[in-house]
């Protein structure tokens, strides 16, 4: 026999088998399946305190979280897993619904229902804390907190721990 066959019969029956792996394969067109993957799932992070000491915590989810939706979080306190770890908050149960105002660079206002009283440091740190984090790009962000006629307060994410 010739050395030619030996060599021809591997690549004849690579050949055979893609042909018959390819039969029965429909077509189809482009398949819509939502956003493509990002490899990184967005975390709503908010400051509580653990031991006396200001702590971030990463609530994962499928979509990035505002400001508006991260105050009325940080303000809601620690769900029932955070607790058993040791969380707590300082910031006040309140009123009403916050609002907030962004100047659509660094600056930040958290307007908070009449009535609420002044906050603790640690208090203000989570709050501001919490709306830098929910901001979209890692720039300082300057917080004002104020209660209309009553008190303000400004602080900024400078200090927030990682």
């Amino acid at each position: 026999m010739s050395p030619a066959p030996r060599v021809l019969r591997p690549a004849l029956l690579c050949a055979t088998a893609l042909l018959l792996a390819s039969c029965g394969i429909p077509e189809t067109g482009v398949v819509e399946t939502g956003e493509p993957a990002t490899g990184i799932r967005p975390a709503q992070v908010s400051y509580f305190v653990s031991e006396g000491t200001l702590v971030p915590v990463r609530r994962w989810g499928f979509a990035s979280v505002d400001i508006e939706t991260a105050v009325a979080t940080v303000f809601q306190g620690p769900d029932g897993r955070e607790r058993r770890r040791g969380m707590t908050t300082q910031l006040p149960p309140l009123t009403g619904a916050p609002s907030v105002r962004t100047d659509g660079g660094g600056e930040v206002t958290v307007e908070l229902p009449r009535g609420t009283g002044p906050l603790t440091e640690t208090a203000v740190a989570q709050l501001i804390c919490t709306v830098a984090y929910a901001r979209f790009d890692s720039a300082p962000t300057a917080v004002t907190v104020t209660v209309p006629g009553a008190w303000q307060t400004e602080g900024s994410s400078d200090s927030c721990p990682p």
